[in-house]
């Protein structure tokens, strides 16, 4: 770990020391990962066009609406746990720092989604203190899988047949409410982000904890709201009450998507996982048209917003110098 720190201290002054490598290397990053949306989009396009020849486009619609607001509201979460740490931020700042995070992770490996939105909070809001910034990236991370396990869980109670590794989700999230308990969460994050300068890492007070932790749950929601939209432009209705099964199944696509540090995005790892588990629900032909559509989804939404959140940067950086 020293050494990878020190090498990354000696690489940050070499592009600190020249600004014209910096943004060849900025701009190259930018394209790179354009290219891997590009070609995730491509490819789940070919497979979806077939499924998508007689959808209805005003439930693919919403359903991209539900994305969309899926990632707005997510948004919030942070907000507030940076806040816990005497670190405010506007949501506009933590809209493009989010989205540009978001697009990293078309990139393989699990390095980039924290270090480009810890670059961008940086630029974007003169945020300095990186210790604390990975840390709320940690918990963010953290609490979002907890509640996602945990509606995916209390949505068994009413849809049978799952075939769920259910010991190993529930192990995962044990291991994670560990991490999380202040006992263990500041020595923990001290000692992970010790080669960044952390000194003193806080943990967040137990009544924040579980706000946040109710508050993941219903993002939770908001995307089982948007998986049943999916289901419904392909002209399959799995019933209201599967809402809850659906954000569960959505929840452990993202985690294997993070745990899938291989692939960019988890693209495969999380389609699998989310197709095995909608057949508790419908049949071969609509579980696999909803996968597709997802990631078809969600990587437009990220794209887009990205997108919005750069125009809305520019156009207040331009208003503040003509100010």
């Amino acid at each position: 770990m020293a050494a990878i720190v020190s090498n990354a201290r000696r690489t940050v002054g070499y592009l600190r020391a020249h600004p014209r490598q910096t943004k060849a290397i900025q701009l190259a990053l930018i394209v790179a990962t354009l290219g891997f949306c590009a070609w995730a989009v491509r490819n789940q396009w070919s497979k979806a066009a077939p499924l998508l020849e007689n959808a209805r486009p005003g439930y693919l619609a919403l359903s991209l609406a539900a994305v969309a607001v899926y990632y707005l509201v997510f948004i919030l979460g942070w907000i507030r746990i940076l806040a816990t740490w005497n670190i405010d931020v506007s949501y506009r700042v933590a809209l493009q720092s989010e989205m540009v995070s978001m697009l990293a992770k078309y990139l393989p490996g699990g390095v980039w989604t924290p270090a480009a939105r810890t670059y961008a909070l940086r630029r974007y809001a003169g945020v300095t203190d990186t210790p604390v910034v990975l840390a709320s990236i940690l918990v963010e991370a953290g609490l979002s899988a907890i509640s996602g396990v945990i509606v995916f869980v209390v949505s068994l109670a009413w849809v049978r047949g799952v075939n769920a590794p259910l010991l190993p989700l529930l192990a995962f999230a044990l291991a994670l409410a560990l991490a999380l308990h202040p006992r263990v969460f500041s020595p923990l994050a001290e000692r992970l982000l010790r080669p960044f300068g952390a000194e003193s890492i806080e943990p967040i007070p137990f009544t924040e904890t579980m706000t946040l932790l109710v508050f993941y749950c219903g993002t939770w929601l908001i995307g089982g709201m948007a998986v049943y939209c999916m289901l419904l432009s392909l002209g399959t209705n799995v019933g209201l009450a599967t809402i809850p099964f659906l954000g569960g199944v959505s929840a452990v696509g993202a985690i294997v998507a993070v745990i899938a540090v291989f692939a960019p995005s988890g693209l495969g790892a999380r389609e699998a996982s989310m197709y095995g588990l909608l057949l508790a629900v419908t049949t071969s032909g609509p579980a696999l048209g909803v996968t597709l559509i997802n990631r078809l989804a969600i990587t437009i939404v990220e794209v887009v917003l990205f997108g919005a959140g750069v125009v809305s940067w520019r156009l207040n950086r331009a208003a503040r110098a003509s100010s």
